[in-house]
């Protein structure tokens, strides 16, 4: 059997709960539906950017994105607006079981580190925050390759920086498309469903899947636990 697996973490939505954003938006565009639309928008016009050789920081798209959804709908968005979502967006609380679940993979002898398309001042913000930075090696940021997941560049970076085997490298994430840019990249990988997010039948399948990151912190454990 294999050594334990480096493990690493998507941040926005795996860890960190986007649905405390959603009474904002729902205020905003009086639309309960408007934060997932944001972000599902933001994800497609990052890549976008991305496959046309265009980097722009994700938290800049996300602006654009927000004042572009704000246009098509003739709604206006004031700076008091903007400001209320960039401070909602970098203070997400964890996911109720995420810290325990972080620390029981840690003790196990598990190497944690996150691959985040955030800036990394925003990602460790975020994570400071929410009360779980102490438990990574270290925050790696697609801003140092400026290639936007699932770009293969932003999966390199990490196995380079750590001189790593890619088939030695597992990412957790709650989004299809970042597990395929993983597995793409030859890492393993864990699927944590979500609300909102399911399996795809086509292309490379997750290696774990779980409801919540207890259960994905269980299968890799007993998995690993005689290592």
């Amino acid at each position: 059997m294999p050594a334990r697996p480096l493990i690493v973490f998507d941040v926005n939505e795996t860890l960190l709960d986007l649905d405390t954003m959603r009474p904002t938006f729902e205020r905003i565009f009086n639309d309960r539906g408007a934060m997932r639309l944001w972000f599902d928008e933001l994800v497609i016009y990052s890549e976008a950017l991305t496959l046309s050789g265009v980097y722009v920081p994700f938290t800049d798209i996300a602006a654009a994105v927000l004042r572009m959804l704000a246009a098509a709908r003739d709604v206006t968005v004031s700076d008091a607006d903007t400001t209320e979502l960039t401070d909602r967006f970098a203070t997400m609380p964890p996911h109720p079981e995420v810290p325990d679940a972080l620390r029981r993979l840690r003790d196990q002898g598990f190497r944690l580190f996150t691959l985040t398309n955030n800036p990394i001042e925003v990602s460790r913000r975020q994570l400071e925050h929410a009360g779980i930075a102490d438990v990574f090696e270290r925050l790696f940021s697609v801003e140092t390759v400026r290639r936007q997941k699932p770009a293969p560049e932003a999966y390199n970076l990490v196995a380079s920086a750590l001189e790593a085997d890619p088939g030695n490298i597992c990412l957790i994430a709650c989004h299809v498309w970042d597990t395929i840019g993983a597995q793409s990249a030859g890492w393993q990988a864990g699927l944590i469903l979500r609300e909102g997010n399911a399996p795809l039948e086509v292309g490379p399948q997750p290696d774990y899947i779980g409801n919540n990151l207890d259960v994905t912190a269980y299968q890799l454990i007993e998995k690993y636990e005689a290592w």
